[in-house]
């Protein structure tokens, strides 16, 4: 028996993700407490996240835990993890994805297409708004920060008619009710990892890397790994309009893409590629060659991406 402690927000969908990971840890008789900590991107509401720093004020806080021996393992929302972890760190662990799409929550409306012209509708999201501006032009898209409670909160005060959220948070609370309608990936093209648990840990911790194998699913590890690849190879970050999304049947990965004008002035650019993969590496190389693909269409009508070789870490 080990005994660990995991570093996680205290948001209450973090700890519902932690308290997961601690149960299932706690079934193979390890020893497992939870250190809750408040991060810099839960503090900072007033301003969307690519203005001040990205996914990565998510998760500094718990990489400090993780270096300072106060914390073993860090669970986050895959799609919060920047595409490069600092040096000494990596990902040990994803687990089987939830539902990975986007639902539309509204206490009046059931559907996208049921919103009246210029309905509001809250979401700090580039990629939701890209998305959303080329399926409704005519809707006013409003920025939505804060935790999913809070969100859900605003929506019921009455300041958006309709927001959007990803399934699979309000599916893990026990709130699919207040899911109206869910887009289909092929209408509303999910965030690299979206739906998916990843476990980060410090490179040398060898003993936590063996505990948490029997969590791995890797066929979800396969599908996000060409999705984050895609995102990395872009210089993708929260300041980018991106969605990626792969399946995988057998063992081809189909791997589709979508960049969209931050501005909304040019139309979406939209890349699908399929390719037999046996490991993460081939994986990520479809990424690789789908990010080129994407790359290559947007600066064909003008659009401006970071130069090759950019991160996207923050």
């Amino acid at each position: 028996m080990s005994q660990f402690t995991i570093a996680t927000r205290e948001s209450r969908l973090a700890l519902w993700q932690a308290e997961h990971v601690q149960a299932l840890l706690r079934a193979q008789a390890h020893e497992v407490t939870l250190l809750g900590m408040t991060t810099q991107g839960d503090q900072i509401l007033d301003r969307a996240l690519s203005q001040v720093g990205g996914k990565g004020l998510f998760v500094k806080e718990l990489e400090i835990a993780l270096e300072e021996g106060r914390a073993d393992l860090a669970v986050h929302s895959l799609k919060d993890v920047p595409m490069e972890l600092p040096e000494g760190f990596e990902l040990a662990c994803v687990m089987q994805r939830e539902d990975p799409r986007d639902a539309l929550v509204s206490n009046r409306y059931s559907s996208l297409a049921d919103l009246p012209q210029g309905a509001i509708v809250g979401t700090s999201s580039l990629r939701r708004m890209a998305l959303l501006r080329a399926l409704r032009p005519d809707l006013k898209i409003e920025p939505l920060r804060g935790n999913l409670d809070t969100r859900l909160r605003k929506l019921d005060e009455g300041q958006y008619d309709a927001i959007v959220l990803a399934a699979a948070g309000l599916k893990r609370l026990g709130l699919a009710e207040r899911i109206r309608a869910v887009f289909e990936p092929s209408v509303m093209l999910p965030a690299a990892g979206q739906g998916a648990l990843g476990i980060e840990v410090r490179t040398q911790r060898g003993d936590v890397r063996a505990a948490l194998a029997t969590l791995v699913h890797q066929e979800t590890w396969l599908a996000v790994s060409a999705e984050r690849a895609v995102s990395r190879a872009m210089g993708g970050s929260c300041s980018m309009p991106l969605a990626a999304y792969a399946t995988l049947n057998g063992n081809t990965l189909t791997l589709d893409a979508a960049w969209g004008d931050p501005d909304g002035k040019l139309a979406l650019v939209q890349v699908r590629q399929a390719a037999p993969v046996s490991d993460l590496a081939s994986a990520a190389a479809l990424g690789q060659q789908v990010a080129d693909a994407l790359r290559s269409q947007v600066l064909a009508q003008g659009g401006t991406l970071p130069q090759l070789g950019t991160t996207g870490q923050h």
